[in-house]
């Protein structure tokens, strides 16, 4: 046997061992795309798994804007941001986000992983400490190693253990961080920002805040979880991404000059990536417009989300106050959720079910995620299914 494959006999039985417990993943092709339908194979799906929660990444002024902007920027950027990579393009983008967050300047980046990457890493480093959400995104994870900070994790959204913590440790560390999704991206729930906020305040902590799952979604004008929750001006960083709600491809950093500074001169994630396409900014740029003119949407997503929750049969007493359009569906073992998964696609249903590592262990689940052009019959019909196949199914969070 050629050496080089004999070194790889490793993967083959780690591979073999994670397929045993259902754990393996597989990538399907799209082979077309009709609306809010998807063709997979020879089978037409309705798309539940996608974060276009606006439905504006096939909107025609979006895809118009993307084609004007390849045709006049070129395929490609060329370069990173401070050596060639920054077009007139890219300042209108952030232009447009820092008034459209009400910050004096935003940060662009590749995704809205390297974005949380490049914020963290530009914070705190050896001497310092970020503290966790145990449900935090897989990004907030990795920028927290990343940087050498000391990593410490409280429970979903447990903010008397993580006062307990900080009033324990916080002498023993240079700067901290309390870095948390605004919307946790499995459960669909809000962290608790304004409480959070106070405690970090109060023990001198730098806070971020990941708007991936709300940017475009939640609170005025869609600003996010922050202007929901009416902590914006207090929080160090807010993350936002356009390849959600936005329709788009990237992510950024809202904040102080400052700040945003401090990143551009400091982040790896920034300073030797290549820039956004111009492609992918012209379709963000026409999308922020249309979530300024279009408020609309939001309201209709927020609706359809009442309304999928209510026919799945969850008390009105449980239903969240700010709903989001990430609902899970909480089933336990892994190849019970794969099961259902298929179920669903078999009924004409694109729903993913989602295991660990990125979600705990024994809380495998199917997650929904709507979208403000599904009508409202479609989600009626997929409540009524899964009711079918999962009598009284649970919602995390």
């Amino acid at each position: 046997m050629d050496d080089s494959l004999a070194t790889q006999d490793w993967m083959h039985a780690e591979a073999a061992a994670w397929k045993a417990r259902g754990l393996d993943r597989q990538l399907a092709c799209v082979e077309a795309v009709d609306g809010d339908r998807i063709r997979v194979g020879e089978n037409w799906l309705w798309n539940l798994a996608s974060n276009d929660y606006l439905g504006l990444a096939r909107h025609p002024l979006v895809q118009q804007a993307a084609s004007r902007a390849a045709l006049q920027w070129g395929g490609g950027a060329g370069a990173s941001p401070l050596v060639s990579g920054w077009s007139r393009l890219h300042q209108d983008l952030t232009d447009d986000l820092a008034a459209f967050e009400g910050v004096p300047a935003v940060a662009l980046f590749p995704s809205g992983f390297s974005a949380n990457l490049g914020a963290i890493v530009s914070l705190v480093g050896p001497g310092d400490a970020v503290f966790l959400d145990r449900l935090d995104h897989a990004c907030l994870v990795a920028g927290a190693k990343l940087s050498g900070a000391r990593v410490r994790v409280y429970p979903h959204n447990d903010l008397d253990r993580l006062a307990n913590a900080l009033q324990r440790e916080r002498a023993a560390y240079r700067r901290v961080l309390v870095a948390t999704d605004g919307v946790f991206s499995m459960d669909g729930d809000l962290a608790p920002l304004p409480e959070l906020v106070d405690l970090a305040e109060r023990f001198h902590a730098m806070t971020l805040v990941d708007e991936a799952h709300a940017t475009g979604v939640l609170g005025p004008q869609g600003r996010g979880a922050c202007a929901l929750l009416g902590v914006e001006d207090r929080v160090t960083v807010r993350v936002g991404t356009l390849s959600k709600a936005l329709g788009a491809m990237g992510g950024f950093v809202a904040g102080s000059r400052v700040l945003v500074d401090r990143i551009l001169n400091r982040a790896p994630a920034y300073m030797f990536s290549t820039s956004l396409a111009p492609a992918a900014v012209g379709a963000a740029l026409a999308a922020l417009g249309l979530v300024r003119a279009e408020p609309e949407r939001r309201i209709r997503l927020a609706q359809l989300c009442r309304q999928f929750q209510a026919s799945l049969g969850i008390p009105e007493m449980k239903l969240p106050e700010f709903p989001t359009p990430i609902i899970p569906i909480v089933v336990g073992k892994a190849d019970r959720a794969m099961q259902l998964a298929l179920e669903l696609r078999d009924a004409g249903f694109l729903v993913p079910a989602i295991r660990p590592p990125t979600v705990p262990r024994g809380t495998s689940r199917l997650r929904v995620s709507l979208s403000a052009t599904l009508s409202e019959d479609m989600v009626e019909s997929l409540a009524m299914k899964i009711g079918q196949l999962q009598p009284g199914p649970g919602i995390a969070g």
